[in-house]
């Protein structure tokens, strides 16, 4: 079994990062790849370094050390919207929707859109309009049919639907990578299969996707590739086709160790 070795220049990058609290070390130099048009899982077990590591990516934690860049060239993010102006979008597993607000509210939380002239600019009116008609074009692109009306509160959806929303809105805005927390932590088999299906959609309109999951079987239907974090570092790189579920899991616990020359 060899590590997964790729010419494409990555889409994302970083390298050697490192983050402490104290005495504990949550990135003990990191590395990832993240290359166009794919999906690439991290898994790990709990406490590997996985939240820690998509957080720097995202700008949501500084790193203490190492180097990030993006389409080749360095960047650093201090917050989180850094990232987003570069056009990196994360959905955590809270999906931070606003349960009392619509569909379309939702997906223009903090980027509302103003009405054009005096009304806009002056006293401050949303453009209730056309945010709603973007609103339905971004998840009529996604294939989101199950959702009739856009001016719906998020309260009333189910967890399908509400993650439906949470990526629709992070591919609204996410011109370079979405990364994904999660996305099907307690959801049903039907919505969840749904939320793959998301995935993949979105993979195949061009942005590249990074998923942490703890679901296996989610992980080998859908990826691409597969990060194997451990202890805070990236161990290897796998694919369903180079390693078994159990033999990815085994290097993700411990219980099996890389080929030397592996990466």
């Amino acid at each position: 079994m060899t590590a997964v070795v790729d010419s494409r220049e990555p889409v994302l990058q970083a390298r050697d990062l490192v983050k402490r609290y104290g005495a504990v070390t949550a990135l003990a130099g990191a590395d990832l790849d993240l290359y166009p048009g794919e999906i690439l899982a991290i898994v790990g077990d709990n406490g590997a370094g996985k939240s820690s590591l998509i957080k720097a990516l995202s700008g949501a934690l500084v790193p203490d050390s190492g180097e990030i860049r993006l389409d080749g060239e360095v960047v650093r993010f201090t917050n989180p919207m850094d990232g987003r102006r570069a056009g990196i979008e994360t959905v955590y597993q809270t999906l931070a929707l606003a349960p009392g607000l619509d569909i379309a509210e939702n997906l223009f939380l903090g980027r509302e859109l103003r009405r054009p002239g005096f009304a806009g600019t002056v006293l401050r009116r949303l453009d209730r309009k056309r945010m709603r008609a973007e609103a339905q074009q971004h998840m009529s692109d996604l294939g989101i049919a199950t959702l009739q009306d856009i001016g719906q509160a998020v309260e009333s959806l189910s967890g399908g639907q509400r993650q439906g929303v949470a990526v629709a809105r992070s591919t609204a805005f996410g011109s370079k990578v979405v990364i994904l927390d999660e996305p099907t932590a307690a959801l049903g088999v039907k919505e969840s299969e749904r939320v793959l299906q998301l995935i993949r959609d979105v993979r195949d309109r061009g942005l590249p996707v990074i998923l942490i999951s703890h679901n296996m079987p989610h992980v080998y239907e859908i990826a691409d590739r597969i990060h194997v974090h451990r202890l805070g570092r990236r161990l290897t790189v796998t694919t369903p086709g180079s390693h078994t579920m159990a033999e990815t899991v085994a290097l993700m616990t411990g219980a099996m160790e890389p080929a030397r020359h592996a990466s």
